[in-house]
């Protein structure tokens, strides 16, 4: 019995897959020739030249002067990506902030918005409607530079699955449709935005995808990423793509076991890692006012903040053993406040890594715990996740 073939793609769909690989290509370098992407595609100069007009004609592309290859023939012309036009609209929702991103397609941000708000007791309505606030006054000053949003994207706490917040203990919610009440109040405060795509992930899957796409990796493909802020966030990256799960909950490591016979958490377990290394938890044994005042007292050797992180330090480690040796990654990539204590976190859990991973490639001076990049926070891996969509399919979101 003969097997049923796959449908052939027509033209139109063989055309749209070349435009998605054109501009794609051109997005990855940053700037190029028509010629040089002839030889990285392989298709004909001729079928390059008509993909890039019509990429330049609908405002994706951008050319700019003349470049020399050092070899005969005329100069070629530069592309690159246009910073007009359609845009990423990236929105972090955390306890203590909402953060707002508008990043065009050149991967620059070009709205950077950050408010500080305690969200713990608030109606989970109100706090999206307050963020959606934010991000209409963000896409009001993107309007002014030409940009359109093509799509908005929630980075947020918790158990997160189609469009709706399962869970977040630190924020008490429970079965919120986070994208319905977002996109309500956008359209509501700017009706332009009406039928505008949302998407939603949980925030340690952004940061991650942030880090992966715009951060300082290089060829590193198989990671974890743990966010330390009110709570600890973790994501599993394995060969580039996010590691969900059966549910897409995977990577909720703040909830992991590190105590038995630890203190209460939010979740209704004890002895979770964010009791130990969580912002509150560590501020509250240091007696610090802020993650400043921290780093200030441990760098002035005060033994109650180096107790503290060094603490912080051994119970992450004790979590992370754990994770790769189940998970065997090539690095681990510590974002949030993290970055700012390494120096008083790193000898107990670099320690506790070495000591406990099985692999041996764990030691002290391995170099496989980084720091997040600087600019690969959960609102910039969103605007990120929508302008990949654009670059996949850039004629979904061409002007009509």
């Amino acid at each position: 019995m003969n097997q049923p073939t796959e449908p052939k793609a027509d033209k139109s769909g063989v055309r749209r897959h070349n435009l998605s690989l054109v501009l794609r290509t051109v997005h990855d370098a940053g700037e190029t020739t028509r010629a040089a992407v002839a030889a990285r595609v392989g298709l004909t100069r001729p079928a390059i030249s008509s993909l890039v007009e019509q990429l330049l004609d609908l405002g994706f592309l951008v050319e700019s002067g003349k470049t020399f290859s050092g070899q005969a023939g005329r100069p070629g012309t530069v592309l690159k990506p246009a910073d007009t036009g359609p845009a990423g609209l990236g929105v972090e929702i955390n306890v203590d902030y909402v953060t707002v991103r508008v990043v065009d397609l050149t991967g620059t941000d070009r709205v950077h918005r950050t408010e500080h708000l305690d969200n713990r007791a608030a109606d989970a309505a109100g706090v999206l409607a307050r963020a959606a606030g934010i991000a209409a006054e963000a896409l009001d000053e993107a309007a002014g530079l030409r940009l359109a949003p093509a799509g908005a994207a929630l980075a947020l706490p918790g158990l997160v699955s189609g469009g709706t917040v399962r869970q977040a203990p630190n924020l008490g919610w429970n079965e919120v449709p986070a994208e319905a009440h977002f996109g309500k109040a956008l359209t509501a405060l700017r009706p332009a935005t009406a039928g505008l795509p949302v998407t939603s992930d949980n925030e340690a899957n952004m940061a991650a995808l942030a880090e992966l796409w715009s951060g300082s990796l290089g060829a590193v493909r198989t990671f974890l990423h743990l966010t330390g802020e009110i709570g600890v966030g973790g994501a599993i990256v394995v060969h580039g793509e996010l590691l969900r799960g059966a549910h897409g909950f995977a990577g909720e490591i703040g909830h992991l076991v590190v105590d038995a016979e630890g203190p209460r958490c939010r979740c209704g377990s004890r002895g979770c890692l964010e009791q130990y290394a969580g912002q509150a938890a560590l501020l509250a044994s240091a007696g610090a006012a802020d993650v400043r005042d921290l780093a200030g007292r441990a760098e002035a050797g005060e033994p109650r903040a180096l107790t503290a992180l060094a603490e912080a330090g051994r119970m992450l480690g004790r979590a992370l053993s754990g994770a790769v040796n189940l998970l065997d990654p090539e690095a681990v990539v510590l974002g949030g406040i993290y970055p700012q204590l390494l120096p008083w976190l790193t000898p107990a859990l670099a320690d506790e890594l070495s000591a406990r991973v099985v692999s041996g490639l764990w030691t002290p001076d391995a170099g496989r715990l980084r720091p997040a990049s600087t600019a690969t926070d959960a609102s910039r891996g969103a605007a990120a996740l929508v302008l990949h969509d654009v670059l996949a399919d850039p004629l979904t979101y061409a002007p009509q």
